[in-house]
């Protein structure tokens, strides 16, 4: 095990101590080659093509940065229009050729996103996956980079924020009014309460439960914690990080004292990074993101979760087959999915039916509506039912996306949102082809994704550069000098003119947004307390759970856990404005499907 130093990046240095810096060196043409090896020949050709063109203009506008350097070197004062150019010129130069793509995999524990994101990767088993071991919460990052070994970066919670969680864990367990013995041992541990005392006790041991805040503050952890709070290891071979890493992100329920200091320090973990050397199945750019459904307790972790969620260009709503059909938990991922694509970032959601191998072939024979086609085995079964739920789930999601976004949404134009797949069979091939699991079409579905992304990415950066080298041809025309105030006087003209044009769009806005405005704050008001009533309500009784309340307060409205579903009650009680909004509102704040 290695550890690593915290390093905070810098921001851009001031105008003047920038001027003569030299651009950052143009990557290697054998390591841009590595970059298409996730590819096939025609797309390879495609990526190749965007590259030069992303290079000669690179090459253009390095040129003209040089000789405006040049220019300038002896001048005592250099005008400020000049000054802008050289900086915007240096920004364009060493701006990053594609920013990461983010696809996330939202789904509970056991769906199978670990058991996919093996699969895609070509690496059986590479991340632990959920069994008779309840993996961790925490947010886990697998993308493929430049480097020559297997890598992980295991990030922990600063002191700062594991106090809070430790306060907020002693606060729910110890009750603030006095129990007699009686009452005390017929109190029922509700699920918050068990996994507070199953934090406490893997960090500090048996009876950490029983201490209060300020004996746990003085009490030495079991597991040793780097100052750093980042962990990073590092292996020659996938098997090898694949051991190392497992204790981190796997929990077993078994005797506390048989731990391992790896997974002592657990309750601290806050997210995990994995890169992977060059990769023919996973192209650089792109990073799976494996996003647990429900958040977390910590506070830190769950705007980390928040804004992970935010961050993904593309959401796949990992469901198992059997959990499929419907349940509170699938509805509220998918809500949560619909809302990324509301505020903007996400372009894409797809649907992703995992273990679609499980299937009892005689079940399926007895249910099946009689006169279709007879079925002779069980792969036949297993294909039929595949295709049935792609068409009533493509469907229903559709249906969905179309009430909630906007007529010209991106994602409503995709032919496919719903992917039925089968991890096991990718790597047994009993009764499915590799093509069948549709692990291959998955990666295609990422392949276009970078694939769109860097041609918009191109197109934008040629219009740009193109742009500032005409402003900077401007600065040659001695002949426009005199006449500089006239131009800028027609400018602020423009300007003001075109201010005044959106004020008057943004009043229509706010007209147009009102009545429904109004209209869902009066629902609210009508329905907050049959909302509160169905959070609060549990399939298996009600005994304990006043414990998840008290976790619920604890946290201003908010609990997430492994075991429940997520709780958020300032959401469920403003969710009748949404409805109301969300037309008019997808309306006014939208991407475009071709400018973006």
């Amino acid at each position: 095990m290695e550890e690593t130093e915290d390093f905070v990046g810098q921001g851009p240095h001031p105008v003047d101590d920038d001027l003569f810096k030299e651009p950052m060196k143009k990557r290697r043409r054998s390591d841009r080659d590595q970059r298409f090896r996730a590819f096939p020949s025609v797309e390879q050709s495609a990526l190749k093509e965007y590259e030069k063109l992303e290079s000669r203009t690179r090459r253009v506008l390095s040129n003209t940065y040089q000789k405006l350097i040049h220019s300038v070197f002896l001048d005592d004062s250099i005008p400020n229009g000049v000054k802008y150019l050289i900086n915007r010129l240096l920004a364009l130069i060493e701006k990053p050729s594609l920013d990461p793509i983010y696809i996330g995999l939202f789904g509970s524990t056991g769906a199978g996103k670990s058991s996919l994101i093996n699969a895609i990767i070509q690496q059986a088993m590479f991340l632990p996956v959920s069994g008779e071991s309840i993996c961790t919460s925490c947010i886990v990052q697998v993308s493929s980079g430049c480097c020559e070994q297997y890598e992980a970066k295991i990030h922990l919670l600063s002191d700062q924020e594991w106090k809070e969680e430790l306060k907020n864990l002693t606060k729910l367990l110890h009750r603030t009014e006095e129990l007699d013995r009686e009452e005390a041992d017929a109190w029922d541990r509700d699920d918050a309460v068990e996994e507070a005392i199953w934090k406490l006790q893997m960090l500090y041991g048996n009876g950490a439960e029983r201490k209060n805040y300020e004996e746990l503050l003085r009490a030495k952890p079991k597991g040793k914690i780097p100052t750093s709070r980042i962990i990073t290891l590092k292996a020659e071979e996938a098997e090898e990080l694949s051991v190392k890493l497992d204790p981190y992100i796997r929990m077993h329920r078994r005797d506390l004292d048989g731990e391992s200091a790896e997974t002592q320090i657990w309750p601290l973990i806050k997210h995990v990074e994995v890169t992977l050397p060059k990769s023919e199945m996973i192209p650089e750019g792109v990073v799976l993101v494996d996003i647990p459904g429900t958040g977390d307790f910590n506070s830190k972790r769950d705007e980390m979760w928040k804004k992970t969620i935010d961050k993904c260009s593309v959401i796949w709503l990992i469901s198992d087959i059997e959990r499929v059909s419907g349940g509170r938990a699938h509805e509220d991922l998918l809500n949560e999915s619909i809302k990324a694509c509301q505020r903007g970032f996400c372009r894409d959601v797809a649907l992703v039916v995992t273990k679609t191998d499980k299937l009892h072939l005689l079940e399926y024979l007895r249910e099946r509506k009689v006169g279709n086609q007879a079925i002779q085995s069980q792969r036949e079964a297993i294909l039929e039912r595949n295709e049935m739920i792609k068409l009533q789930r493509n469907r229903i999601l559709k249906e969905k996306l179309k009430r909630k976004l906007p007529a010209d949404s991106k994602v409503l134009e995709a032919s496919d949102l719903v992917y039925t797949v089968s991890a096991q069979e990718y790597w047994q091939q009993a009764l499915l082809t590799e093509e069948e699991t549709e692990i291959p079409k998955l990666r295609g579905y990422i392949r276009k994704r970078l694939l769109d992304k860097k041609r918009r990415m191109v197109t934008k950066y040629v219009t740009e550069a193109f742009g500032l080298l005409l402003l900077t041809d401007s600065f040659n025309c001695m002949e426009n000098l005199p006449n500089e105030f006239l131009h800028m006087s027609g400018l602020r003209r423009f300007v003001e003119e075109k201010i005044q044009l959106l004020e008057k769009v943004i009043d229509q806005c706010f007209a147009h947004i009102k009545q429904p405005l109004q209209e869902g704050v009066r629902n609210a008001k009508a329905s907050y307390r049959r909302i509160l009533g169905t959070c609060l309500v549990r399939s298996r009784g009600n005994q304990g759970f006043h414990q998840t309340l008290k976790a619920v307060c604890l946290k201003n409205g908010i609990y997430a856990s492994r075991t429940l579903a997520r709780i958020d009650l300032n959401e469920a009680i403003t969710q009748p404005i949404y409805d109301q909004i969300d037309p008019v509102f997808g309306g006014i704040f939208r991407m475009e499907s071709r400018r973006r």
